[in-house]
């Protein structure tokens, strides 16, 4: 190393130090933001709405929407169905029931930015003779293209209630 190169090393030196150094200044100033699960719970509220409002209308392409590009369902007493082809086949028969009014109520939610689990209660009427089925179900959703997205969706009845004597 020859005399002058010092200066130029120690500049090279100071310079990296300086960036250091602001760069971690930089980085503890900007906290992450914080995850407010309350916006989430009236975001997802409003997606069930959506959801729910589209099988009463029979409006399949919305149905379809909401799910992720790799999403799947998995149905009481029936297979899973997987990816979008899959899905829209099952919505397309679901709706054959004639659904008439369909209602869902979060219960439980839990998550963060990535990923969030929507355990709730439903309630829908169907068909010729206006069956009324109530259930529990869980819906995982996650950010897709900016939007949140059910990934997976599972639900089940429960009891029927006892007609009263």
């Amino acid at each position: 190393m020859n005399r002058r190169s010092l200066p130029v090393i120690a500049f090279v030196g100071l310079l990296l130090m300086t960036s250091c150094s602001s760069r971690s200044d930089n980085a503890s100033s900007q906290s992450p933001a914080r995850f407010d699960l309350a916006a989430a719970r009236a975001e997802i509220g409003k997606r069930n709405e959506q959801f729910t409002t589209a099988h009463v209308s029979g409006d399949v392409a919305t149905i379809d929407a909401m799910f992720t590009r790799d999403g799947r369902s998995l149905p009481p007493g029936g297979e899973a169905a997987v990816g979008p082809a899959a899905l829209h086949a099952l919505t397309v028969d679901f709706l054959k029931a004639g659904i008439k009014t369909f209602t869902e109520r979060t219960t439980a939610l839990h998550g963060n930015s990535e990923l969030l689990v929507d355990q709730g209660e439903y309630e829908i009427t169907y068909g010729p003779s206006n069956t009324v089925e109530r259930g529990k179900y869980v819906n995982v959703w996650t950010q897709e293209d900016g939007t949140w997205k059910i990934q997976v969706n599972i639900w089940n009845t429960s009891p029927a209630v006892a007609a009263a004597k």
